[in-house]
C-alpha cells in the first residue's frame, strides 16, 4: 500500500526535528560548522537590560542576529562598544568574516561606518523601506 504524505499546520514549530535534520545535512555537505553563540548585554545600574548583541559563529563567519540599544542611550558609544566586543570575541574564536541584515529604518549607516559593505538589498521590504545585507572582513 502506497500511503500519501500529508502537510499539516503546527502552532509550535518543530525546531528540534527540522533544525537537527538540516544541520545534519549541512554537516554532510560542508563539514562541522563548529557553531558558537556570542551574546553581550548592556545593563543599567538596576540590572535592566538596555541593549545587547547576539550572534553566532559558524564556518569562519560571524552572523550578527540581533543588535539593539535603548533609544535614549543611542549616540553615546554603546552600540560601537557592543559591536567591537562581539567582533573581537568572534575573531578570537576563529571568525574571519562577519555578516548581518538591517532595515533602512534601523542602522545601515551605523554598520557602514565600521567597515560593513552592502552586498544585497530587498527593495520595498517592508513597504516604503529596504532590507540591507552587509558583510565585512574581520
Amino acid at each position: 500500500m502506497n500511503e500519501e504524505y500529508q502537510i499539516v499546520y503546527k502552532d509550535e514549530p518543530e525546531w528540534g526535528t527540522i533544525g537537527g535534520a538540516i544541520n545534519n545535512f549541512n554537516e554532510e555537505q560542508a563539514g562541522d560548522d563548529k557553531a558558537q553563540r556570542i551574546c553581550f548585554v548592556l545593563q543599567a545600574p538596576d540590572q535592566e537590560i538596555v541593549g545587547g548583541v547576539i550572534g553566532i559563529i559558524y564556518w569562519d563567519w560571524f552572523s550578527i542576529d540581533l543588535m539593539w540599544v535603548k533609544d535614549e542611550l543611542r549616540g553615546h558609544g554603546y552600540g560601537h562598544r557592543l559591536l567591537t566586543l562581539a567582533e573581537d570575541e568572534a575573531r578570537q574564536r576563529g571568525a574571519k568574516y562577519a555578516h548581518l541584515d538591517t532595515f533602512s529604518f534601523q542602522a545601515p549607516d551605523f554598520y557602514k561606518q565600521y567597515g560593513y559593505q552592502v552586498f544585497g538589498e530587498l527593495k520595498d521590504f517592508p513597504h516604503g523601506h529596504q532590507r540591507y545585507y552587509l558583510k565585512k572582513q574581520l
